[in-house]
């Protein structure tokens, strides 16, 4: 009945095509170095199993922290050089640093140059072919839209900018005709008559349902989306996508219906994970705090010339099930920052100091937060603790909020790592939805994502 659908690699299938292909690509360069250059420093034979897959290992391993992964990031060419760079050099690095796990130096040194090359050029001669096939719109998903008119501005622009693959072709509107029906002009609208027709001539690969109410859906579409799903064509509902592709909870379009949006991990009542979890944050909160004391000198000469007042500085924050506690953290703005009353934290504040934005960048000012992690306040992994003025105040106007504080609060988090600083309420909203996944799907994987995408962010000095 449907013409033959299009190739179309999914996130995580892109994700994972591209790091084999960065291992294929660069095991290949090592066996034309073998070939050309009579090279001996790593080699194709059983005496070299381990130190290749310790090789695979660190790229992998680094180039997630220099989100050469980050399919943002991979598409840009200039940006992706960079990066690819900066996993190499630091891949090479520890490799000649580990020489229990890899190959001894050779005699000839510049076999150590013709490897960090071939590393570089491999890796990025395979992105290139990324960008020039893979990229290209014959690899894109085109999808028809079934929904209300009023939901559709919000779900294409939602789409386009988490997944540019992810192509919206036109959308069928599933209510009754009126006399004088609403007109969206952004995007091509077909006849909710010719459903089989469009996807047949436009090369639909899947029809995606974005109507808040199953109800207004005429019979005519009904009927025709029970024909498509008999055939085994692809038919999903918009939140279930969006959920997948931006990795936060779509609380905007929860209705009565709510409890199918939270089916929340095992993780948070598996009594294994949470004692491992306690575990980490009390051995990472202790290295933590050496750490913070042996730059203790550094951040006092910077605090009495940069902030010029208190080093430490306190506030209540709303913690688990509501209960309220103390944060410490260095201080990064001027005395008598709310003079005037509370206020949002923005970006550019004025009332942050020199240094405190140094502070702010490098994530050194969370450094006393670790003695909160101790005491079990807080957690390294999960929502940041919002003050409660703010929790009552957003409280009112954002759906599910206080659901975020059924877990500890935490150093860093999936919103932290994946949006910017929540100064106002559509942002708080973004965060929301980022927290509310966390809590879905919480488990190891994720923590140990968030903690590698916690070292791209101080690396890459992305604090705020």
């Amino acid at each position: 009945m449907t013409s033959k659908k299009g190739i179309h690699f999914e996130v995580s299938e892109r994700k994972l095509l591209l790091r084999l292909m960065d291992i294929l690509m660069v095991f290949l360069g090592i066996y034309v170095l073998d070939l050309c250059f009579d090279f001996e420093y790593i080699q194709f034979t059983t005496e070299f199993v381990i130190p290749l897959f310790v090789l695979a290992f660190y790229l992998i391993a680094f180039g997630t922290v220099f989100e050469i992964y980050d399919l943002q990031q991979a598409s840009k060419l200039d940006v992706t050089f960079k990066n690819i760079v900066l996993t190499t050099s630091l891949t090479v690095l520890f490799y000649l640093l580990t020489p229990f796990y890899t190959p001894f130096l050779p005699e000839n040194r510049l076999q150590i140059v013709y490897f960090y090359l071939v590393l570089i050029l491999a890796i990025f001669l395979w992105r290139l072919a990324y960008l020039t096939f893979i990229q290209s719109p014959r690899f894109f998903k085109r999808v028809l839209l079934i929904g209300e008119v009023s939901n559709i501005d919000q779900i294409v622009k939602t789409l386009n900018v988490s997944d540019p693959n992810y192509k919206v072709i036109g959308f069928i509107n599933s209510e009754e005709e009126y006399e004088d029906p609403i007109k969206f002009r952004g995007l091509k609208e077909f006849n909710k008559k010719d459903l089989i027709n469009v996807i047949r001539q436009e090369k639909i690969s899947e029809v995606l349902i974005s109507s808040l109410n199953p109800e207004t859906i005429t019979s005519d579409v009904y009927h025709n989306l029970i024909a498509l799903l008999e055939t085994g064509f692809s038919i999903r509902e918009f939140t279930q996508v969006y959920e997948e592709i931006t990795y936060r909870v779509p609380i905007q379009f929860v209705g009565k219906d709510f409890y199918k949006y939270f089916p929340f991990s095992r993780s948070n009542q598996n009594k294994l994970y949470l004692v491992s979890h306690r575990f980490f944050d009390i051995v990472f909160s202790c290295i933590g705090l050496l750490f913070g004391l042996l730059l203790l000198p550094i951040i006092i000469i910077g605090n009495a010339l940069g902030n010029r007042g208190p080093l430490f500085y306190t506030q209540e924050r709303v913690g688990r099930h509501g209960k309220l506690f103390s944060i410490l953290k260095l201080r990064s703005m001027i005395k008598n920052a709310e003079s005037d009353g509370m206020q949002w934290a923005s970006k550019n504040d004025s009332r942050v100091t020199v240094f405190g934005k140094f502070l702010r960048r490098s994530r050194l000012d969370e450094i006393p937060q670790f003695i909160n992690i101790i005491k079990g306040d807080m957690s390294i992994i999960g929502p940041r603790p919002e003050r409660h003025f703010f929790v009552k105040e957003l409280s009112k106007s954002i759906p599910f909020y206080e659901t975020r504080h059924i877990i500890k609060p935490g150093l860093t988090g999936w919103a932290q790592v994946k949006s910017r600083y929540g100064g106002s309420v559509d942002e708080s909203l973004i965060k929301l939805q980022y927290d509310l996944y966390y809590i879905k799907h919480r488990s190891i994987f994720l923590d140990l994502n968030i903690i590698v995408k916690t070292m791209s962010t101080v690396l890459y000095y992305r604090g705020q």
